[in-house]
Order: C-alpha cells, then sequence, then structure tokens
C-alpha cells in the first residue's frame, strides 16, 4: 500500500510506545497561542511522522527533521515544515518528527530512534534510499539528532516488533545551533559516545549564541579526536533559533553551505 504525501504515520502500534506516563491523554498536540512568527506545538503523548516526499524519478535521499524548542514546545514552522520545503526543493524527502514533549527526554530518544528505524524499514515503500537516510535538529533537536547518532550497547526501549531489529543509525546528521551537548568547558556531554563510527556531521553555531556555542566546539573537537568527518562553521553573529527565517546576519547563509555539503560528502555528486 502506498503511504499518502504529507500523512502522518504513527511511529509506534498504538499503546506500545514505551515510557508512556500511567492515564496521560492521548494527544497529537496543541498549537501555543503565538505571540511571534513562531509555531509552537506542545502536549504531545502520540508521536508521529509527517512525510514529505520529494519528487523525482527513482529512491530520493532522506531525512528526519527534529524541531526545536528546549524539549518544552516543537518549533513547527521555521524549524519543522519550512525545513522540509527546502529539502523538498533540493530533492530531499523529509520526514517530520513530532516527539513527546513537554519535558519527554527519554521518550522523545525512543521517539527519534524508532522514527529512524522505520523509515529505513520503509524505504522501499516510501520510496527512500536506505543508505542516504540522515537526521537533522535544531537546538533541542539538534542534541537529540546528537544522541540518535551516539546510542552506545545499551537499548533504548524493549524492541515492540519487526521493526526494532533495523539499524537507526543515521548514515549523516545536520546539527543546526545545538544545545546540551556540552558539559564543564569543552567536554562532552557523557551521553554522547563519539566514536570513528559516528554519522558525518554538518554543523553551525554563532559566537553571540551564549554559552551554546561550546556545544558545536565540543562536538566538533570530540568527532576530531576520534576521526570521525566534521564540518563546523562559527559565525560572529546569528544569535538562537532562527531556523528558516532569515534574518540579515552572515548566519542567513547555513542551508546554501548545508547543501553544499550534503553534495561533496554525502551524495558525491551534485545530481540525484
Amino acid at each position: 500500500m502506498k503511504t499518502e504525501a504529507f500523512a502522518d504515520l504513527p511511529i509506534w502500534p498504538e499503546g506500545l510506545e514505551p515510557f508512556a506516563e500511567p492515564a496521560e491523554t492521548r494527544s497529537l498536540g496543541r498549537l501555543v497561542d503565538p505571540t511571534d512568527e513562531i509555531d509552537r506545538l506542545t502536549d504531545v503523548t502520540v508521536p508521529s511522522l509527517t512525510f514529505c516526499p520529494a519528487s523525482g524519478k527513482g529512491p530520493r535521499p532522506a531525512v528526519l527533521v527534529c524541531p526545536g524548542g528546549g524539549y518544552s514546545i516543537l518549533a513547527w514552522n521555521h524549524e519543522g515544515t519550512a525545513v522540509a520545503a527546502w529539502l523538498n526543493a533540493n530533492g530531499i524527502s523529509a520526514f517530520l518528527l513530532k516527539y513527546r514533549c513537554p519535558d519527554r527526554r527519554s521518550a522523545a530518544k525512543a521517539d527519534a530512534v524508532r522514527a529512524m528505524r522505520l523509515i529505513r524499514a520503509r524505504a522501499a515503500e516510501l520510496n527512500v534510499m536506505p543508505d542516504r537516510i540522515g537526521i537533522l535538529g535544531f537546538s533541542a533537536g539538534a542534541h537529540l539528532a546528537a544522541r540518535v547518532c551516539n546510542l552506545g550497547a545499551a537499548p533504548v526501549y524493549e524492541p515492540v516488533d519487526a521493526v526494532d531489529a533495523v539499524s537507526p543509525r543515521p548514515d549523516f546528521s545536520l546539527l543546526i545551533y545545538p544545545a546540551y551537548l556540552f558539559r564543564d568547558g569543552y567536554a562532552l556531554d557523557p551521553e554522547l559516545a563519539v566514536s570513528s563510527s559516528t554519522p558525518p556531521v554538518f554543523m553551525i553555531q554563532a559566537e553571540d549564541d551564549g554559552d551554546l556555542v561550546l556545544s558545536s566546539l565540543a562536538y566538533f573537537i570530540a568527532m576530531r579526536q576520534a576521526k570521525a568527518p566534521a564540518e563546523l562553521h562559527l559565525f560572529s553573529r546569528g544569535g538562537h533559533g532562527y531556523g528558516m527565517f532569515r534574518k540579515g546576519n552572515p548566519t542567513d547563509v547555513w542551508p546554501q553551505l548545508a547543501m553544499r555539503w550534503f553534495e561533496a560528502d554525502v551524495m558525491k555528486t551534485t545530481v540525484w
């Protein structure tokens, strides 16, 4: 059965979500009353994927998109739907991850791992290259993406079906102004067991992003020490949380830089 474009795909069999809280109300989430140009989604207890296929002949590369929001909300437009549109315009299928929030870090990690497995398990049906499935995150979503890239040996959750036998390892990653990756100084969060098998990464951050700039530096240093491929662009200005918005800052060029990296380091061609 062909999956419809822009359909919301359930991640888990109903009632088998790990880290479910007792007597929680099943909810696809709700939008917070807007105070600015950002659409904020919260109170997600039923995670899902929004499938945004790219046009083109043959299987497409694909990216799992993890919006940021401090694990409290999901910044659904400029770090979600607009990102999917940009990926689609470049021939890449996108899967928007609606992970559980607020304050559900263990559940969010399980949701992201399961989403990677699900995309790869259904690659043929979804017209996706099973060896070109990446993950892209912003801020807390970038932290979530880095966690998926560095899982270690311990299982994230108990398997629920055959999908959980599929590898969740992304083939590449993009971390856009990542948060929470460092501890003291340039020390990487010990949860992130970076190794030579950590997926190649593209990172963007601005020097005026407060202490969060240490996230990208710590991750880049760890990747370099592990001899894992990494590209970091550090700008003097840009702040935090800009996503796909153009703000008149040097960081506005990040989508072009990211696509250049994707062509050269992931696809190794300008045509796909």
